[in-house]
């Protein structure tokens, strides 16, 4: 019998506005976080996703998060913001505190969110390639028609298991969607000094991998994309992989000093901001008052503010709770 696919929801007025509204909240976030991280609230490394909005943005609205899933690199927290998490819960978590996702435990490269469909945030690079397509597997061989959206940076695309995940992907025909997000730089390497040619997505060809660009700072792009990407997926038909060309405002990480690019490379693209993008659509079609715009920008940073608080005032974990989230079965029947 013919599985039914359901299609992607329509792009209305509406989603314009909760792109705005949902991209400027992560954007903010992230920039809450870079100001606290300089007064050592936060510690350890710290990727901010500012520029790369339009991605999740897209994919989030091709998803079915009743079943979907996603696991991504370690510039991480915004996703599980978008899938449904509490953002409090997340900067808590980059605060170190109890309240936080993994109760303070894995700090900002390893957010996690089960119950909403988010397997981390990994702060191995590529290491997270097969375990996208591993969450995969297991929807297929449970005979659940979940898919599983596998991300990863341009370095990431240079690791050697992307290519034996691509071929086991391709032969099991798992339903999963790799995307890359190409912002350019593999911390401070350009993606022109990484392979002898700057189109990631013709790694898919030699897989017969149905693959290509998309354009990754338009929203409206991307949820086509991983719309289709997906529809295949649950079709049985197998993998996709999407080369999403993006871009990143802030370094690879707060210690980046950033001389491998210049200020103008940077300015050229915040010119094509996704933010920026989906403001000016909604200016221009009237779906919002100037009034309604500036109460959104209002509750954002309204919304921000909470967070950083429900942070501050969050204790830190019990010493005890070092032994508390150790896995532990008496017996286990492969130690002697």
């Amino acid at each position: 019998m013919k599985k039914t696919i359901k299609r992607m929801k329509k792009v209305t007025k509406q989603t314009y506005i909760n792109w705005y509204k949902d991209m400027l909240f992560w954007r903010k976030f992230e920039d809450k976080l870079a100001s606290v991280y300089i007064q050592q609230k936060v510690r350890g490394f710290l990727h901010l996703y500012n520029g790369q909005e339009a991605v999740l943005a897209g994919a989030i609205h091709a998803m079915d998060l009743s079943k979907d899933k996603m696991i991504t690199a370690y510039r991480n927290h915004v996703q599980p913001i978008g899938m449904g998490e509490d953002p409090k819960r997340v900067m808590a978590e980059l605060y170190g505190k109890v309240t936080g996702t993994s109760k303070g435990m894995g700090g900002s490269m390893h957010i996690f969110s089960k119950k909403h469909g988010f397997y981390g945030g990994h702060g191995i690079v590529g290491g997270q390639i097969p375990l996208g397509a591993g969450i995969a597997f297991g929807d297929k061989y449970k005979g659940s028609d979940g898919v599983t959206l596998t991300c990863f940076g341009d370095g990431a695309a240079r690791q050697g298991s992307l290519h034996e995940t691509f071929n086991m992907a391709m032969l099991w025909k798992l339903p999963v969607v790799f995307i890359v997000e190409n912002n350019g730089y593999a911390m401070g390497t350009s993606v022109e000094r990484t392979a002898n040619h700057t189109d990631i997505w013709k790694l898919g060809l030699g897989y017969e991998m149905p693959c290509g660009p998309v354009d990754g700072m338009n929203p409206i792009k991307v949820a086509e994309a991983v719309d289709e990407a997906i529809q295949r997926a649950r079709r049985g038909e197998g993998p996709t992989f999407l080369e999403m060309k993006t871009y990143r405002y802030r370094g690879h990480s707060m210690s980046d000093a950033q001389h491998y690019r210049t200020k103008d490379e940077v300015a050229e693209y915040k010119k094509i901001d996704p933010i920026t993008q989906i403001l000016d659509i909604i200016k221009d079609k009237k779906y919002a008052t100037t009034e309604e715009i500036e109460k959104i920008n209002q509750e954002v940073k309204d919304k921000v503010k909470e967070c950083e608080k429900f942070a501050d005032e969050s204790p830190y974990p019990e010493v005890s709770q070092l032994h508390d989230v150790v896995y532990e079965q008496e017996d286990y029947p492969f130690i002697k």
